[in-house]
C-alpha cells in the first residue's frame, strides 16, 4: 500500500542520499533469487535507518528479523568503532546469502548472526543495546518488546517496523486477523509505557521510534 503517490516517493528517494553501491547491489540480487524481496528496507527507508543509527552512535545494536541484510548493513553505518550488531532471523537458507554481504562490508566482524527464533535467543544475550530494530513476525512484537526493554540502556532507541500494516491499522478488524490485532495493541503500549517516549512515523508502512527513558 502506498500511503503517498508514488510519483512523491520517487521524489523523495531522488532528494535522499544516494544508495550505497554494495546495498544496491544487495537489493538487486535479493529481487533476483529471494522470496518476497518487498520485505527489503529498501534505498529511502535504508537511508533513515542508516540516518537514525549515525545520530545515536550505538556501541551495540539488536535487529529482530535479517532477512537478506539489508537494514543490517544500514544500522552499521553509524555503529562505533568497536561495536557490535547481533541479528536474528529463522531462515537457514538466507544466512550465507547475509554473510556473503557483511563480508564484502567493512563491518562483516561486527555482525553476529543467530539463526533460530527471537524468544529463544534474545534471553541468551548478555549485552545491553543502545539501539533495536524490531523487524520480524508480528504476533510476537508484544513479547519481543518486553524482553528487550529490561536489555536496553537509558537513551536507547528501539524502532519498530511495519506498524502501520499497509493501513489495516485503521480498517475494522477481521476475524483471525490476530497480527493486526496484536499491532494494535502495540502501537497503544508504546503510546501509553511510562518507561519511554514514541513518535510514529509515517515512513514505508510506519516506523516507531522509541526512546528509553
Amino acid at each position: 500500500m502506498h500511503f503517498i503517490s508514488e510519483e512523491l516517493e520517487d521524489y523523495i528517494e531522488r532528494h535522499s542520499q544516494n544508495e550505497p553501491e554494495l546495498l544496491a547491489q544487495l537489493n538487486k540480487e535479493t529481487y533476483q533469487k529471494v522470496l518476497l524481496p518487498r520485505m527489503l528496507s529498501g534505498h529511502f527507508q535504508g537511508r533513515v535507518l542508516s540516518m537514525l543509527s549515525k545520530l545515536i552512535r550505538p556501541k551495540n545494536i539488536l535487529e529482530i528479523g535479517t532477512y537478506t541484510g539489508y537494514a543490517t548493513l544500514c544500522l552499521c553505518e553509524g555503529m562505533q568503532e568497536n561495536g557490535q550488531i547481533h541479528t536474528i532471523d529463522i531462515k537457514e537458507e538466507l544466512v550465507d546469502f547475509q554473510r556473503k554481504y557483511f563480508d564484502k562490508s567493512p563491518w562483516g566482524t561486527q555482525i553476529i548472526q543467530h539463526l533460530g527464533e527471537a524468544l529463544l535467543v534474545i534471553p541468551t544475550l548478555e549485552t545491553k543495546f543502545d539501539l533495536v530494530f524490531i523487524d520480524a513476525d508480528k504476533e510476537n512484537y508484544i513479547n519481543y518488546y518486553e524482553m528487550i526493554i529490561p536489555k536496553m540502556n537509558k537513551g536507547g532507541i528501539i524502532l519498530s517496523d511495519n506498524v502501520l500494516w499497509s493501513g489495516k491499522v485503521l480498517e475494522p478488524l477481521e476475524k483471525n486477523d490476530s497480527s493486526t490485532e496484536i499491532l494494535l495493541k502495540y502501537n497503544e503500549l508504546l503510546k501509553n509505557d511510562p518507561r519511554v517516549e514514541t513518535v510514529l512515523l509515517p515512513i514505508r508502512d510506519g516506523l516507531t521510534v522509541s526512546r528509553i527513558l
